[in-house]
């Protein structure tokens, strides 16, 4: 860091002057145009390229064993474009792990390819989404997806648990996304005002989204339960303080999100008061799943837990929560 002291003109006007070495990188001379922009938090911005267009940062990888989490990491750190280049030629195998690869990344999509060389590229500019939008949508997807698994629980409904676990793909789309996004603010300041987002609540909007994708994962292994359980139903008594416990449960993790988002403390709070009506139906739960046959009891106990750690994820999310920055 360089200080520079601020001179005042006659006149009044402020100004300091530029490194010189800073300057002559950058192509400026007498009578060249900057822009300046103030961030939220009262610091100056000068950029020099201010109306250069882009240019699309490119990353070259090889093909080897740990070609997804290669491919998956460039995408994490905000690489337009993914050349994978081989000495020979890419085999199929690697081919086929590329473009299952990409399906799994939002936005990234094989461009070129040839007998060596694969590009990928992702057509999704970093400005077009904000992170409160992706978050929303990686929420709504989990929480269907909460719903439907203790629906299938209830019901027996196999066909509905398959579609809960296929969806926790959709998920992990999204989840990617957002820490695409989230790093990219944080190496670039003008887009972390353009969206409105400070860098430093990347930290807490990359926790919240985790836990979010975790909630995806505990509802797709209720649904694995349900497909164990093969059309096994159960009964009324067990079923009603499940759907007490859900709904308490269900509700947390709707609230949780939007109290994050909307910077709202009393409901955050409101939240962390409601653990002792939750863990009172928790035990209801488990105690009428006891009373269970032996070939339904130990799933239906695990689904219960699982839905327990839900609840715990929702209150990591609701403590997320702070005040909103002025």
């Amino acid at each position: 860091m360089e200080l520079r002291r601020v001179q005042v003109t006659r006149g009044g006007t402020f100004f300091i002057s530029l490194p010189k070495e800073w300057a002559e990188k950058n192509g400026l001379k007498r009578s060249s145009v900057v822009a300046t922009s103030e961030a939220a938090d009262g610091r100056l911005f000068i950029d020099p390229r201010y109306d250069v267009e882009r240019i699309p940062s490119t990353v070259v990888i090889k093909p080897s064993p740990h070609l997804e989490r290669e491919i998956i990491g460039k995408y994490l750190l905000g690489y337009d474009i993914i050349r994978i280049e081989a000495k020979d030629r890419i085999r199929l195998e690697e081919r086929e792990k590329v473009k299952k690869t990409s399906s799994r990344l939002v936005s990234l999509e094989i461009v070129e390819e040839d007998y060596s060389k694969i590009t990928l590229q992702c057509l999704l500019g970093p400005s077009a989404l904000s992170p409160e939008k992706v978050m929303r949508r990686e929420q709504s997807i989990s929480l269907s997806m909460h719903k439907d698994a203790v629906t299938a629980l209830i019901d027996g409904d196999a066909h509905l648990a398959k579609n809960v676990i296929d969806r926790d793909d959709e998920v992990d789309r999204q989840y990617f996304l957002l820490v695409r996004i989230l790093r990219t603010i944080v190496q670039n300041p003008s887009l972390s005002e353009n969206l409105g987002v400070h860098p430093i609540d990347c930290l807490d909007y990359r926790q919240a989204a985790s836990l979010i994708e975790s909630i995806g994962d505990l509802s797709s292994q209720i649904a694995e339960h349900t497909s164990q359980l093969k059309g096994l139903k159960i009964g009324e008594v067990s079923s009603e303080p499940l759907l007490r416990l859900h709904k308490i449960v269900y509700e947390a993790h709707q609230e949780s999100v939007i109290s994050f988002l909307s910077h709202n403390i009393t409901m955050a709070e409101s939240i962390r008061e409601g653990r002792a009506s939750f863990e009172e139906t928790f035990k209801e739960a488990e105690s009428a799943f006891n009373a269970q046959p032996a070939d339904l009891a130990p799933y239906l106990l695990s689904a219960v837990s699982l839905i327990g750690r839900i609840y715990d994820h929702t209150i990591d999310i609701s403590d997320l929560t702070m005040p909103k920055t002025i």
